[in-house]
This record gives structure tokens, sequence and C-alpha cells, in this order.
């Protein structure tokens, strides 16, 4: 068999296994998240999302806002140097952001096992 037969017959066979595939995953909501940065924060957002006092006081002062807290739990850089540590039954992540007015934000969350919690905001 000649080379152009052969790359016809391997171009044939990856044109239909590509439509099955794109056919298979179609409509599917799909993420690869092999980092760290964002195997946490993925994590940290399917959790539900709890705020503190403190937290709350923070968002009262109108600096910041929610929106601002999911686009940091979604684009933000976890600080892992100063991540991971244990505090009770859950562990703390620093994850750096920006507020809707493009001023650097800093959120300390608390990861349990069921449930994230927003400890503090921090206007850098």
């Amino acid at each position: 068999m000649k080379f152009y037969q052969r790359f016809a017959y391997y171009s044939f066979g990856m044109i239909i296994g590509m439509v099955f595939l794109f056919m298979f995953l179609s409509g599917k909501d799909m993420s690869c998240s092999y980092f760290p940065n964002s195997r946490v924060l993925k994590d940290l957002r399917t959790k539900p999302f709890h705020y503190s006092d403190e937290s709350k006081e923070k968002l009262n002062q109108k600096w910041v806002d929610t929106s601002d807290i999911r686009r940091t739990l979604t684009y933000g850089d976890v600080i892992f140097g100063k991540s991971n540590i244990p505090t009770g039954s859950g562990k703390l992540y620093v994850i750096e952001g920006k507020n809707s007015k493009n001023e650097p934000i800093t959120l300390e969350v608390i990861n349990y096992s069921d449930r994230a919690v927003l400890k503090d905001i921090i206007k850098d």
C-alpha cells in the first residue's frame, strides 16, 4: 500500500473519530483543572459559600461586593506560601484578585469538607 493510500485511510478514520467525539462531548459542561491554583478555586466555587461577620462588615462598606468575590474565586491567584494552613477542621487559603475598580484585594477563605467560609477581605 502506498503512502497516500495509508494517509487517506488514516485521515478518514481520524475524521470519523473526531465527529463521534464532538457528538459525544457536545453540550457537556466539562473543564480540565490540573493546575493546583485552578483545582483550589474550583473546589471553593463548588461548595456552599458562607460569609463571616467580619466579611459582611467589609461588604457593607461598598468598596467590594459579591460579584468581586465571585470574580476573584474564578480568576484569582492562590498564594500557596500563605495557604493550606490547618484552621480547626478546615484549611485557610489566601487568594489575591481585583475588585470592580481594579484595586487589589485579598480574600481569606476557610475551606471545610462541606462548605467554604469567607473569613476576611483585605484591601491592599
